[in-house]
């Protein structure tokens, strides 16, 4: 995962598996949590990311076009913000990454899916505020 660092900016490269070890800046020193949604740049990110994580992983499954998408990514900042350190979540653009979608049978946008060790633990679909959607997904 690359990780962008609050204090400095730096670009910095994460394993996955060590997203809840508290990683730190290459450039700085300084502590990065996944404060923010990373965006899922490829299948393979995406599959080291659900498979090695140690962190629950809320993936939103949106795509640009999409207006309740535009609508729930600023809830899902705050979500990425509240729950730092417990949660990573991602974002799956679904007209770049349309195999992701399917594997997972995305037929609607926004439709968030919450990941534990791999697996598809909770789903919800449609705009709503980041109370409601860490309601539903039990977060």
């Amino acid at each position: 995962m690359i990780l962008t660092c609050p204090s400095c900016g730096q670009r910095n490269r994460v394993p996955a598996e060590k997203l809840d070890a508290q990683p730190k800046c290459g450039a700085c020193k300084a502590a990065m949590q996944v404060a923010q949604p990373v965006n899922v740049r490829s299948a393979e990110e995406f599959d080291e990311l659900l498979w090695k994580s140690p962190l629950p992983i809320l993936t939103d499954f949106w795509a640009a076009w999409c207006g309740p998408c535009k609508m729930v990514a600023p809830e899902l900042e705050k979500l990425a913000r509240d729950k730092a350190g417990q949660v990573v979540v991602a974002k799956v653009d679904t007209d770049a990454l349309p195999e992701v979608a399917g594997r997972y049978q995305i037929t609607g946008i926004p439709t968030m899916i919450l990941f534990q060790q791999g697996r598809e633990a909770q789903r919800v679909s449609g705009a709503m505020p980041a109370a409601a959607i860490a309601q539903q997904l039990g977060l």
